[in-house]
């Protein structure tokens, strides 16, 4: 019997007590980066939120038509789309250590000049850099990271990280339309730009890789990928399904505040529903991300979806205060969970590897259909000089949506199937 030196003992025993310390301080690190990307993300969509809060002031000032100045939303998700999967392929090669700079540095001038601007031109092309180097450098790449810093419950983390997000879209309009209110739309964006500077750059700092996916980048540790579908069928899938989603999603975020100053409620009333939509939604995206850690992450989203469905067709029907402040919470509660669900469905179907340019891809065709929402809810006020039809047309968005998920749900069964079969 060959006998082990003591020696090799204690040093296989110390290796795994440093592996063990080293992988206790990085979940707890984890814990930090979903305090980052809670607090950017909270900034890049409360500011790209405000536009319908900005919407009505700038284009009675300039005379400009609803639905070309609520265009800038457009703009700003477009770019996003594009430029975050350039971001995505560039985080998967080289980290986000300095996104949350960047983008900080992006957002703060970009506010700044919007102060300044008098011209359509000026405003859509602030919103495309705003949507360009703030808002795409801050979404799916940190996303990306945050999930992959755990290997249990992702949910939970991502959840809570994307509540940032409705945070931001909850207080950051409801701070503009006091701003306005107070001095005007130029000084409000003065203001909001000090503000982003502020918070924004110095957690920026506190960005770091996530070590699972430093490996991954770098080949040094293999993933053993078990999904049954491959990462780019699943990408194709949730990408088409989620233009449809955000399509419904987008027209009552950029247009529930006029709606509501229409029927007769004071601007600060109408952010406030709007504070209280995306309050619910804070809490909807931690319990869409938990969702998909205990049944799922297509069933979660799948029912989420259904709930945003639902919802969205009676905005312009309710008419009391009660109904609309209870309407806005179940549709905010319903359509965050759907973005956590989406993020969640991302970080499990794919590898550590492919993770930042599959949530970028997929984030990419989000803010398309984010895009269109926000356009055509504009459009079809001024073709029908109400909102029924844009909210109607949602609602018809989020029926196709829950198809498209149903048909992936049934591809991912069959090919389970298939598969089981073929083991046997």
């Amino acid at each position: 019997m060959r006998l082990i030196k003591p020696t090799k003992i204690y040093s296989e025993l110390n290796m795994r007590i440093i592996e063990d310390l080293l992988k206790d301080r990085s979940i707890n690190y984890g814990w930090v980066m979903v305090v980052v990307v809670f607090v950017l993300s909270g900034l890049a969509f409360g500011s790209l939120a405000s536009i319908s809060v900005f919407l009505k002031p700038i284009s009675l000032d300039f005379g400009w038509s609803r639905g070309a100045t609520s265009l800038a939303y457009t703009v700003a998700s477009l770019s996003s789309a594009l430029f975050g999967v350039i971001w995505g392929i560039v985080a998967d090669k080289y980290g986000t250590r300095w996104f949350g700079v960047i983008g900080a540095a992006a957002m703060t001038l970009c506010l700044y000049m919007l102060s300044t601007q008098n011209s359509l031109f000026q405003f859509y092309i602030l919103y495309f850099l705003y949507g360009a180097f703030g808002s795409a450098l801050l979404f799916s790449p940190l996303y990306a990271n945050v999930g992959f810093w755990f290997r249990e419950n992702p949910g939970l983390a991502l959840g809570i990280a994307a509540s940032g997000g409705a945070v931001g879209q909850a207080f950051i309009p409801h701070l503009s339309g006091y701003l306005i209110n107070l001095s005007g739309w130029q000084s409000a964006y003065v203001t909001l730009a000090f503000i982003y500077a502020l918070i924004a750059f110095p957690i920026a700092l506190l960005i770091k890789e996530s070590p699972w996916r430093e490996r991954a980048r770098n080949q040094i540790e293999s993933e053993d990928r078990t999904f049954s579908i491959s990462e780019k069928e699943v990408v194709i899938w949730i990408s088409v399904a989620v233009i449809f989603c955000c399509i419904c999603m987008a027209v009552p975020i950029m247009h529930l505040v006029p709606l509501l100053t229409d029927s007769g409620f004071s601007l600060e009333s109408a952010t406030r529903v709007l504070m209280i939509l995306m309050i619910c939604g804070a809490l909807g995206r931690i319990f869409g991300g938990m969702l998909g850690d205990y049944i799922g992450p297509l069933p979660g989203y799948f029912l989420m979806s259904l709930g945003q469905t639902i919802f969205v067709i009676w905005f312009p029907q309710v008419s009391t205060t009660a109904g609309i402040y209870l309407l806005a919470a179940f549709f905010g509660f319903t359509y965050s969970g759907v973005m956590s669900s989406i993020l969640v469905c991302t970080r499990v179907m794919v590898s550590a590897q492919f993770a930042a340019r599959a949530m970028s891809l997929t984030s990419f065709f989000g803010w398309i259909g984010m895009g269109l929402g926000g356009f055509l809810g504009g459009y079809f006020f001024d073709s029908e000089g109400n909102y029924i039809w844009a909210f109607t047309f949602a609602g018809i968005m989020g029926c196709i949506n829950l198809l498209i998920l149903s048909q992936f749900w049934f591809r991912i069964q069959r090919q389970d199937k298939l598969l089981s079969n073929h083991n046997n």
